[in-house]
């Protein structure tokens, strides 16, 4: 399709333990299309951010190893040498890390950052990288961006930080930003602003973007998409629409269960029962949410799950979705 941007196709991200390799991305496949908002939504561990990190190549190919296919611009990313996965990285797909105190560089000054892609990718000179860095700095909602452009990573606030990052990863407009939880430790009244920054910024911009996040409330107000990702596969994909309305995978089910409904002050707020399995002791067939639906029989799930289409794009992991009930009492 014309409108596809990204293409993943059979993704396998895997990661060196004590001389073997196990999978956090186990064959994922999807589609992300030009000037949408595609959220990735699941607990810590799913693999939500090994997948980003996938995308683009960023994991130490020391102790990883990645199968599949990541088609952007006509290209398989994966096949790409270093030198040319590198012209992709900022120029066409940019990324917001969910730790931006990590991600920028604490010894360099705000303004030599977002320079830095500039140099990297476009033919300007130092006076239109700094004018470009500072049209950025106010773009993304610096109160003094001629400051900012001066200043360390550490004489920002957390949410300034954000904003910088924002301001790098659209600083030579790539077709595609990968936010992967953007709004991580920050307050909710922050959270707020730079979600509001994001929606306006790919408005402005028409990029497509890859939310990555954990918030189903954050999904409901930015997402066109969004595929729920439980041990390393995508176990439901729908439109965000379709998704909150009629959910089916027992695992996309107790997520929204989970969310505090101020309506109902007396109900028991529903806990999903144990953890993300650790990558070693990942149940590699059969339904991996199997162990935490104690209430479904086992010959509910399938052996070998396989995508099922409830309606037209909505895709479901599984036929353990057609048994699927809970109430209060499921949650203890």
């Amino acid at each position: 399709m014309s409108d596809v941007l990204l293409e993943v196709r059979d993704l396998r991200t895997s990661f060196r333990i004590q001389g073997e390799y196990h999978a956090a991305v186990d064959g994922v496949s999807l589609d992300v299309y030009k000037n949408e908002v595609f959220a990735l939504v699941g607990e810590s561990g799913c693999g939500k951010s090994a997948m980003a990190l996938s995308i683009t190549k960023l994991h130490n190919l020391n102790y990883t190893r990645m199968e599949g296919s990541v088609f952007f611009g006509g290209k398989d990313l994966l096949a790409l040498n270093e030198n040319q996965i590198n012209k992709v990285r900022g120029r066409h797909i940019g990324m917001i890390f969910q730790d931006p105190l990590s991600a920028l560089n604490p010894l360099m000054r705000i303004g030599a950052q977002i320079e830095e892609a500039l140099f990297y990718h476009t033919d300007l000179d130092a006076v239109g990288r700094k004018a470009r860095a500072i049209e950025l700095l106010e773009g993304v909602g610096m109160v003094n961006p001629a400051l900012t452009y001066r200043q360390l990573p550490h004489q920002l606030s957390g949410g300034m930080r954000q904003r910088a990052m924002i301001a790098i990863a659209l600083s030579c407009k790539p077709d595609l930003v990968i936010a992967d939880e953007p709004t991580t430790a920050l307050d909710v009244t922050i959270q707020a602003q730079i979600l509001d920054l994001l929606r306006d910024l790919q408005k402005e911009t028409q990029a497509s973007v890859i939310l990555i996040t954990h918030d189903l409330g954050v999904v409901a107000e930015m997402a066109d998409r969004v595929a729920v990702m439980y041990a390393g596969q995508i176990v439901e994909l729908a439109t965000v629409d379709e998704l909150f309305k009629n959910p089916q995978h027992p695992y996309t089910r107790s997520l929204l269960a989970s969310i505090p409904n101020v309506n109902e002050e007396h109900n028991r707020l529903h806990v999903i029962q144990g953890i993300v399995p650790p990558l070693q002791r990942m149940p590699r067939t059969g339904c991996r949410f199997s162990h935490r639906t104690p209430w479904v029989p086992d010959n509910i799930h399938e052996e070998e799950p396989i995508y099922h289409e409830i309606t037209p794009g909505h895709y479901v992991l599984c036929t353990c979705y057609k048994e699927f009930t809970f109430d209060g009492e499921d949650a203890s």
